[in-house]
């Protein structure tokens, strides 16, 4: 096509053309060991651990990789560059990974054959997602859903403006993103099980404090799904 030509594809890592993500590059996301989300200690499959188990919590953590190298560079490009097409390429590689390892979450998803499975991005802030043009999450989020099988849904949305928190650390991001969030539609009612997505996991007070969102109002079980961590 004539804006392939003006615009070739690139690999994120090597510079390739004719690709955002060569083999090579894919082959090299470096893959980490699986976490509770709430201390944080290795966990069987990205399971919260019976012990720190509470009732708004999250039930699970699942990571493609760790954010470094050609997947940071990725993460960014998407984001900051808008190269929308990448967000497609990373869904392709989440579930390719997911096809030869069958992780847990999609043992769960399989066993419930995907009924009362949602899937659930973390939304930004109107002017922000208006001034990115995009919700890469979101963006994401779709993608994975259609791939699956499963219900897409806004079910949250940001209700007052929070500082980047790449800029934060610690208590600060989880005081920036207290009570950010809240239902989008108190009259639709959300998926029992949820894939909540958003593209890092840091500290994951953003995850955390969605999860508390959507189980207040009526989730029961609710797993991070994240390119990196």
């Amino acid at each position: 096509m004539f804006l392939d030509f003006l615009f070739p594809k690139r690999c994120v890592g090597c510079k390739k053309f004719d690709t955002y993500f060569c083999k090579g590059c894919v082959s090299e996301i470096m893959q980490t060991d699986l976490v509770c989300p709430r201390c944080e200690r290795l966990a069987l499959g990205g399971q919260t651990h019976p012990v720190c188990g509470r009732k708004y919590a999250l039930d699970g953590l699942w990571s493609l990789g760790i954010y470094q190298g050609s997947l940071r560079e990725a993460i960014k490009q998407l984001k900051y560059r808008k190269v929308k097409e990448l967000a497609e390429a990373l869904v392709n590689i989440t579930l390719e990974y997911w096809a030869k390892y069958q992780p847990f979450v999609l043992d769960q998803i399989k066993k419930d054959r995907g009924e009362g499975w949602g899937v659930v991005s973390v939304p930004l802030y109107f002017w922000r997602e208006n001034s990115r043009g995009f919700n890469q999450s979101a963006l994401m989020g779709q993608l994975l859903s259609k791939k699956l099988g499963l219900t897409y849904c806004d079910a949250i949305k940001r209700i007052r403006y929070t500082k980047p928190q790449v800029k934060l650390k610690g208590h600060g991001r989880r005081q920036n993103i207290k009570n950010a969030f809240a239902l989008a539609n108190s009259e639709k009612q959300i998926a029992k099980s949820i894939l909540l997505i958003d593209d890092v996991w840091t500290t994951g007070s953003t995850l955390r404090e969605c999860c508390y969102v959507l189980k207040r109002n009526g989730a029961k079980k609710v797993w991070a799904l994240t390119l990196a961590r």
